[in-house]
């Protein structure tokens, strides 16, 4: 699907990896290049045509991500560099001035890293507690066993609403009504999903979402922190500097800008958020809803293939997002991944930065192939021909 699209895909690869990042394709590449070569001033800066543009543009990307993910209002869109800096902006910035001793945080043991080290180092500084929910047989989150993990002190629940190796899809909109019943804020990892399926923040009622462009087809380096307003009104910055305060005459006089400025300081990436825009358009004119019917097909004729295979394990069969781990019957996984690259196949392999996943599903390392709309049933069945001779994986990697 739209495969002329992706200079990247004109070259000789079948790439695979998509839940660590995703190809580009040409009008993304153009926005950036028409920024640089044609209107390269600084963002809410200049008195100038060519400022202006750029002051029209970069808030043009902030209203396209507001109607996205159907926030109610553009203020509520903080870019960031990523969803790292998003999700240590809630941390930081946000949780850092309620949490007490006493406080109980719910995570999983397949989150992200980007998802867990924060916690862990808000418990260091403070003292509270880290639980986890049990996952199911499949290694999925279910309400029920949400509900059992809730105590009278949890102040917070932060799960991926798909996780990066597992690949199971939460029921976040459940979750977030029975915790908000009970007080608990709630924060969602949206870096694996909102490429792949329609958000709706209000829908959801997610307290906190955060995502990465590079995840749907736009530039590395630019992310998005959505936030309640009455939520994000409260977040401290961590930035301080330029184009964020409205004042500074002495220690005691320090005013700051409304949102979203007042959290964005310093030059923005502006280029990437430019790219960012052509991104979602982009997304836009193929539809969320066709992306995510097509990568559901295209993962089922890979499963299928793959458990025909008797020395192929899958880790997670019963997953419907576009993401299938699975290791090669004793062959190490990055082993496999360098002997699929001799062919020009490009797949992950390793832990996936969700370290401590090894103690829910006792596999250290997997190899991991993340599907997009641009990959074919011909790809899968390189990969499949590749990996159905167990005794060629032998002899190659020797």
């Amino acid at each position: 699907m739209n495969r002329e699209d992706f200079p990247m895909l004109q070259k000789d690869i079948i790439y695979l990896d998509n839940g660590a990042t995703t190809l580009k394709p040409q009008c993304v590449i153009d926005a950036i290049v028409d920024y640089y070569s044609n209107y390269s001033a600084n963002a809410h800066r200049g008195d100038y045509d060519i400022s202006f543009k750029v002051d029209q543009m970069y808030e043009s990307t902030r209203e396209k991500v507001r109607n996205f993910i159907n926030a109610k209002e553009k203020e509520e869109i903080i870019f960031t560099s990523g969803d790292t800096e998003s999700l240590n902006m809630i941390v930081r910035g946000f949780f850092e001035n309620l949490i007490e001793p006493e406080d109980e945080i719910l995570i999983t043991q397949s989150e992200h890293a980007s998802n867990v080290l924060p916690w862990f180092r808000l418990s260091q500084k403070y003292g509270c507690k880290i639980n986890y929910i049990p996952l199911d047989d499949n290694h999925y989150v279910t309400l029920e066993n949400v509900k059992k993990s809730i105590t009278p002190k949890t102040k917070i629940i932060s799960l991926a609403h798909i996780t990066n190796v597992i690949g199971d899809i939460r029921p976040i909109k459940e979750i977030c009504a029975y915790a908000h019943e009970k007080n608990i804020f709630v924060v969602v990892d949206g870096a694996q999903s909102i490429a792949h399926r329609k958000t709706d923040v209000q829908d959801l009622d997610v307290d906190f979402l955060t995502f990465s462009a590079h995840k749907m087809c736009g530039p590395t380096g630019v992310g998005v922190l959505y936030g309640k307003r009455e939520l994000l009104e409260q977040v401290e910055p961590l930035n301080m500097g330029g184009g964020m305060n409205e004042s500074f005459d002495s220690v005691s006089e320090v005013f700051l800008k409304e949102l979203p400025t007042r959290l964005e300081a310093g030059t923005p990436n502006i280029a990437g958020v430019i790219g960012f825009g052509a991104a979602i358009d982009y997304l836009n004119s193929i539809g969320m809803e066709q992306i995510s019917n097509y990568e559901s097909k295209l993962r089922r004729y890979l499963v299928d293939k793959l458990i025909n295979i008797p020395h192929i394990d899958i880790i997670n069969i019963e997953s419907d997002s576009g993401i299938v781990a699975f290791n090669v019957e004793n062959i190490f996984s990055q082993d496999v991944a360098y002997y699929l690259n001799k062919y020009n196949i490009c797949v992950r392999a390793g832990n996936h930065c969700a370290k401590i996943l090894k103690k829910e599903v006792g596999v250290t390392n997997t190899c991991r192939v993340s599907l997009y709309f641009y990959n074919t049933e011909e790809e899968i069945d390189c990969l499949v021909d590749l990996l159905r001779d167990k005794e060629k994986i032998w002899k190659e990697m020797l």
